[in-house]
């Protein structure tokens, strides 16, 4: 029977042993607990020595653990699937990657990252544009009394024009936004969007005596912008979008 490893969540500042109450990858109901060594610490639970697959499950289990330890410590979040072999292994590795590991939580320890969703309402949008855009709306109106057989290319070149003013729309408005949202932000990490809706999918690394200034902004993009976009403000994360340790075992 192969001994089980040690799963490696975060990493923090302490120097006191502690003990969590999520319950650790595997779902086997592990204890989630914390190695020290100088003022550094490692959160760990008991797991299998595996390469844990990245299901949803398996991302929770890792993903709730970090936003526990970060209600009361600065975190660095820890590379997912990374399991050392004993306690003893992770004090090695605290020891040898004590000054790195030192200076990102002095970089992380008074900032924290905000999370910025956009997305166009699209009862609103597609009327936008057949105001705004008159090359489409002309088009589609001298299309409305004939025959769709007869006019398949000319509504193909509708939907290619539609595509291409909403993209432009996009690119407007998020250029709008990051505009109001990047200057107050030490990072910004712009992330894939999702549907040709979206306008932003973005975290930002904000000083923690600015997110009072941030939030003020987010909310003046959505008075702005209300009726137009829907709009998700996440201020409770680990800075998963800014660290995400990779351990060399």
């Amino acid at each position: 029977m192969i001994a089980d490893g040690k799963y490696i969540y975060c990493i923090i500042a302490s120097d006191i042993p502690e003990k969590f109450t999520s319950p650790g990858i595997g779902m086997r109901g592990d204890e989630l607990y914390s190695v020290c060594y100088d003022g550094l610490a490692a959160v760990l639970s008991n797991s299998p020595v595996k390469s844990y697959r990245a299901t949803r499950d398996n991302m929770m289990a890792h993903e709730t653990a970090v936003e526990e330890v970060m209600k009361t410590h600065t975190v660095l979040p820890v590379r997912f699937t990374t399991i050392a072999e004993s306690d003893d292994k992770v004090r090695e590795i605290l020891k040898r990657e004590y000054r790195r590991f030192k200076d990102l939580l002095d970089k992380f320890n008074s900032k924290k990252e905000l999370g910025v969703k956009t997305i166009f309402k699209e009862e609103v949008v597609y009327g936008e544009i057949l105001k705004k855009y008159k090359a489409i709306s002309d088009l589609r109106e001298s299309l409305i009394a004939l025959p769709a057989e007869k006019t398949y290319a000319q509504r193909m070149k509708i939907g290619e024009m539609v595509e291409a003013a909403l993209k432009n729309e996009v690119e407007i408005v998020k250029k709008e936004i990051l505009n109001i949202l990047s200057p107050l932000a030490v990072e910004v990490k712009i992330n894939n969007a999702f549907g040709e809706r979206m306008i932003v999918n973005a975290a930002f690394l904000v000083e923690k005596d600015q997110e009072e200034t941030f939030y003020l902004a987010v909310n003046q993009i959505d008075a702005k912008y209300g009726e137009r976009i829907k709009l998700k403000y996440v201020c409770e994360v680990p800075p998963f979008n800014f660290v995400n340790l990779t351990i060399n075992l």
